[in-house]
């Protein structure tokens, strides 16, 4: 298992996703594949696709959480990371991941055997009331 990365480090290596992306990966057909960008931004290769390229995707998640639109598809050629070149593909996008939130919510309202409206106005009221689950 690899050592902690410092936060140095890490803006480091966000710098540089961003850095490949704005100068070659605008718009969908221009998608990098994860092993690709792994190779760009960290100057090595990978061998197992899941494992060694985990703070890839970690770092990736941390730039959407400071609100970069870095978009993503898959496909059965591999897909990839790409930023949207006009709206809609930022729209598509935006609405795809919130569709899969929501199969996600439903799946788990079913499991607590309540409607997913009764879920989602828990969800809201503790919101509102500053609970939050630790991620």
């Amino acid at each position: 298992m690899k050592p902690p990365i410092s936060q140095e480090d890490k803006e480091f290596y966000k710098q540089r996703i961003l850095v490949e992306l704005t100068k070659n990966h605008i718009g969908v057909e221009k998608a990098i594949g994860m092993g690709e960008l792994h190779e760009e931004v960290f100057k090595e290769g990978w061998n197992n696709r899941i494992n060694d390229t985990r703070l890839l995707r970690r770092l990736i998640t941390e730039l959407r959480w400071d609100g970069v639109p870095i978009c993503s598809v898959s496909s059965k050629d591999g897909g990839g990371y790409y930023l949207a070149s006009v709206g809609s593909e930022l729209a598509n996008f935006l609405e795809k991941k919130k569709r899969h939130g929501l199969k996600i919510l439903a799946q788990a309202a079913k499991i607590q055997k309540v409607s997913l409206a009764e879920m989602l106005g828990q969800m809201s009221l503790n919101l509102k009331e500053g609970k939050h689950d630790a991620a």
